[in-house]
């Protein structure tokens, strides 16, 4: 599967990911992952790295932030299998709230253009009270979004899930899922959207 899953920090998207991947390596399917589009990176930069992206210049993190879209646009196209958490629809709400305010941005729908067509977009999002109390109960190492921001960005989630041009797409409310119940809302809910190899890899696992 080629999936793309976005959506509020503390939404789920990184237990979603984590939750694929190990479902695919129990089945002899190894997705590749990336779920480092967030600054600072939190999946592969060490504490002083990430303190140094987290104070570049908003120019700098504009740019970097670009190249990293299309350099990942390639990787859809590379791996059958892959896993993307975030990626160009988190970067256009977060870049300009956090990241570069004011610094003249690309529009993102032209990345979608150009993506396989079998690509899925998943949109995970919950009540704020529910993305507050998990903020409070479990931070990150780091976290990006601020408590009076919730609602707003919820809604910017919702809104760029709608415009998106991705044909294949679904949306999931995590404020009462576990990460088991979440991987299996997934699992079901993505069958209409999978291409011949996938459905036949799903239809052998039942047989």
């Amino acid at each position: 599967m080629r999936v793309i899953v976005v959506g509020c920090e503390y939404s789920g998207v990184t237990t979603l990911i984590e939750g694929l991947m190990a479902w695919g390596d129990e089945r002899g399917i190894h997705h590749h992952l990336d779920d480092h589009f967030t600054i600072p990176d939190s999946q592969h930069l060490d504490p002083v790295d990430g303190a140094m992206m987290l104070h570049l210049t908003p120019l700098l993190k504009e740019r970097f932030q670009r190249f990293q879209l299309v350099y990942h646009l390639r990787l859809l196209h590379h791996f059958e299998h892959i896993l993307l958490g975030g990626f160009h629809i988190e970067e256009e709400i977060y870049g300009p709230h956090y990241y570069y305010p004011g610094v003249p941005t690309i529009g993102v729908r032209e990345y979608e253009a150009e993506m396989p067509s079998d690509t899925i977009l998943v949109h995970l999002t919950a009540r704020p009270e529910v993305i507050q109390a998990r903020m409070q109960n479990t931070p990150h190492g780091h976290t990006l979004i601020q408590e009076a921001d919730i609602p707003m960005l919820l809604e910017q989630f919702h809104q760029k899930y709608r415009e998106s041009w991705i044909k294949k797409k679904l949306m999931i409310d995590t404020s009462d899922l576990t990460p088991g119940d979440l991987l299996q809302t997934f699992l079901e809910k993505s069958l209409p959207h999978l291409n011949t190899r996938d459905m036949l890899t799903r239809i052998a696992e039942k047989s």
